[in-house]
Order: C-alpha cells, then sequence, then structure tokens
C-alpha cells in the first residue's frame, strides 16, 4: 500500500510537472513542440474514441462526440500531457525510492 500511494503522489507531482509545460512552452513559442506533445496522444485518444459513442455523448455533452474534431484534439492533448506525466513520474519515484 505504501508503494501505491507513493507511486501515486509521484504520478500526480509528473502531472503538474507536464501540465505546467504547456504555457511555459507557449510563452516560449516552442508550438512544434506542442505539436509533437498533441501527437504522442492521438494513438491513446484514437483506442479512447473507440469506446461506445453514448458514453461519449454523455461526458461531453456533445451530439456524436466520438466524431466531432474539437473534443479529438482535446482528447489528443490530453492523453499527450498523461503520456509526459507519467514519464515524468517514473524517475521520480525512482529517485524517491529509499534502499
Amino acid at each position: 500500500m505504501p508503494n501505491l500511494m507513493r507511486f501515486s503522489l509521484c504520478l500526480l507531482a509528473g502531472l503538474l510537472l507536464s501540465g505546467l509545460c504547456l504555457p511555459v512552452l507557449m510563452l516560449l513559442g516552442r508550438f512544434d513542440w506542442i505539436a509533437l506533445l498533441v501527437a504522442t496522444g492521438k494513438p491513446l485518444a484514437h483506442l479512447a474514441l473507440l469506446l461506445p459513442g453514448d458514453l461519449w455523448t454523455q461526458l461531453t455533452g456533445v451530439e456524436d462526440a466520438a466524431n466531432n474534431p474539437h473534443v479529438r484534439s482535446f482528447l489528443e492533448m490530453c492523453m499527450g500531457v498523461a503520456q509526459l506525466g507519467l514519464l515524468l513520474a517514473l524517475p521520480i519515484y525512482r529517485l524517491g525510492k529509499t534502499s
């Protein structure tokens, strides 16, 4: 149980860091990096959109949400940020491990 709690806290820290990366990248004008971040989220977003359409309609309140380009791009960005958060959480988890 302590390992699960520690990993959850590390994941939260990783998500916070990756969430802060977006405004920093925008301020620096690195929109190409943001586009790469969105591109990394495309495969997982596509898999998530294969879930039943009624689920997406209830979640978003948009008719035919699985085929809506705005929902798709937002989900791609969220998946990219989540992947970056997980990648940042793993080294934080390893650094915090006591031997």
